[in-house]
């Protein structure tokens, strides 16, 4: 049995805001997805997209900034397999993202699904933990502080679409994303294990980042739905206010797609 909930809350937010972008802002990079250059014209307009969150979009309030991002709780459960644990993380703050190289984006011609392959040099994820369980054959009990810096993070994004249409304009629904990826390091900290032991607690996040590949393998069920929730709550604000003919000019409409 697997299973997170995800609560995300944004640092930033406020009580007005406009419904969408009703003027294609300068920085938005606009393709064609018949021109024999689209992928490396949709590269620099997916590129320009994260530079742009990393400092905030005029008009655009759901979300402030994703570099850091703010998360307000993760709880995590899974009872199978190399890892079994019972667990929670508040108060999380993300760095990192700003740092994101977009290498590909790929849109299906037919259904206007997404493939997209990102470089993150490194990842920070900071917050306060409760877990009880264990990963690989380490028992892991504790409340407190962590943090956890995954290392060069190669991702391969997939993401569903359905399109809708609203004052002429056609935007994106997100439905879906599925999410791979390779990484060359990990490190972590979890304070105050076995109800501070310090010598076990020492001794285990020792042993965890001595052998960071097996440890980052049985984590990496977890780690890949997480960041696909997480991604699943940002790509749909965004979305839901960037019409999707600013990206694609030429972009099918909904009628015409569906029938």
């Amino acid at each position: 049995m697997f299973s997170i909930t995800l609560f995300v809350s944004f640092i930033g937010m406020c009580l007005a805001q406009s419904e969408y972008m009703t003027v294609k802002d300068g920085w938005l990079k606009t393709c064609q997805i018949d021109d024999p250059n689209f992928e490396a014209c949709s590269r620099e307009s997916i590129q320009g997209l994260f530079r742009q969150l990393t400092t905030g979009i005029e008009g655009f309030t759901a979300i402030d900034t994703i570099d850091p991002m703010k998360l307000n709780r993760i709880k995590i459960f899974q009872g199978e397999g190399p890892v079994s644990i019972n667990s929670s993380l508040s108060k999380a703050s993300v760095t990192g993202f700003a740092n994101t190289e977009v290498l590909k984006s790929k849109v299906n011609p037919i259904d206007y699904s997404w493939e997209t392959y990102l470089f993150v040099p490194k990842i920070r994820i900071e917050g306060n933990y409760h877990m009880q369980g264990r990963i690989l054959v380490i028992p892991l009990n504790g409340h407190g502080k962590c943090w956890f810096e995954p290392k060069n993070m190669n991702i391969t994004l997939k993401t569903k679409t359905h399109l809708y249409e609203k004052d002429g304009h056609v935007f994106y629904n997100i439905t879906g994303t599925q999410v791979d990826y390779t990484l060359s390091g990990l490190k972590l900290r979890l304070d105050n294990l076995f109800d501070g032991v310090k010598v076990l607690e020492d001794s285990t996040n020792q042993y965890l980042n001595e052998n960071w590949r097996p440890v980052s393998d049985a984590l990496k069920p977890i780690l890949a739905k997480t960041i696909e929730d997480i991604l699943l709550v940002i790509l749909n604000k965004v979305f839901h206010y960037i019409p999707a003919d600013y990206l694609i000019s030429d972009i099918a409409r909904p009628s015409t797609l569906y029938g």
